[in-house]
Parts: C-alpha cells; structure tokens; sequence
C-alpha cells in the first residue's frame, strides 16, 4: 500500500477513536469502538497458547477489523441493531474496502467472508471474544451506567459463542461469575 493510500485509509479508521459505544470504562466515560477493538487484540494475544492450532494472528486482523463499518454508521448496541442496521453497515463498509488498493481489498473482503460465515475455527474465536469482551467490559463498568436489559443479557449474552471451546466456556462462567458478584452489590 502506497503512502498516501495507507494515510487514506487511516483518516476513516481513525473515526473509532471517537465512536463511542454504549459501554462505559471503569472510570465513568463512554469507551469508543477503538477501545473495544483493541481489548480484543490483546484478548485473542493472551489466549494464543489456549488455542494451539489456530491461526492466532488470523484472529488478530479479525479483531482489528472487525468494527470499521462502525466508522460509518457509529456503534449500535446488539439489543437495538435491526437487518437495516446491518444491511446499511455492510453497503458502507464495502464501498470503502472496494476503494482499497487490491491486495489489501482482497484480503480485508476474505476476512470478512470467513468471519461472517463463522467455519473456521478461527472465525468462531473472534466471534466468542467480540461477545466476551463487552461483558468483561460491563463487568468493568459501573452498575450505574447498565441498562435495565443488561442485568439478564450480563448472566447469558454469547454462551451460545463459546459452547466449540472448553476453555472459552470455562472464561464465559468466570465473567458470568463476576457479573453476578457485580449484581449482589447492587442489592447490598
């Protein structure tokens, strides 16, 4: 990619910095879609020996990219997003991607092919970590910041995600653990 394609690009990507999600950090502001995607790079980095004969660094470029129709339509949390969310979402991000020099458009458009058609195992991975990583976020977050919904959706948001894995199932009941630690303090 030419220098100033590369700049080109990252003039768009550098929107995330400022879309914020509907999660909150622990110090009481709004985390952006940056953030988030960043949590799970680190997550899938962490968890590379768990998994290996998966192509972690796959899993990686997946985690890195997976937000960037974000840079298009901002963040719209999972228990909102509607078939004309997505069907928007993805006419926007591939305008871009197709605007892409080709080797970087072929590979990106690849990417997302395998993660939408979630295979592989590689695909199921970054899969389990995007759900995980917004409940570990939340478990984050001050209670206060929750929606109403969030209390349920904390307890069985993504157990559908991890059940290919053991040790992605046994992280899923660590983090519902926290959740409901978090929630008693609620109470008390």
């Amino acid at each position: 990619m030419e220098a100033k394609e590369l700049l080109q690009a990252l003039v768009v990507a550098e929107r995330l910095k400022d879309t914020t999600r509907h999660c909150y950090t622990s110090q009481g502001r709004h985390e952006s879609v940056a953030e988030h995607s960043w949590m799970m790079t680190l997550m899938a980095f962490l968890m590379k020996r768990e998994f290996p004969d998966a192509d972690m660094n796959k899993v990686i470029q997946m985690c890195i990219i997976h937000d960037l129709g974000e840079c298009f339509t901002g963040d719209i949390p999972t228990f909102e997003k509607t078939k004309e969310h997505e069907v928007t979402e993805d006419r926007l991000l591939n305008d871009w991607i197709t605007s892409l020099p080709a080797a970087t458009r072929d590979e990106m458009m690849a990417l997302y092919k395998e993660m939408e058609e979630r295979q592989t195992v590689e695909a199921k991975i970054y899969k389990a970590i995007d759900g995980l990583e917004a409940l570990i976020q939340h478990n984050f977050s001050d209670l206060s910041t929750w929606s109403e919904n969030e209390f349920e959706l904390n307890l069985t948001y993504a157990d559908d995600k991890v059940q290919f894995s053991a040790y992605l199932s046994s992280l899923r009941e660590e983090i519902r653990n926290d959740t409901l630690k978090k929630i008693a303090e609620r109470s008390s």
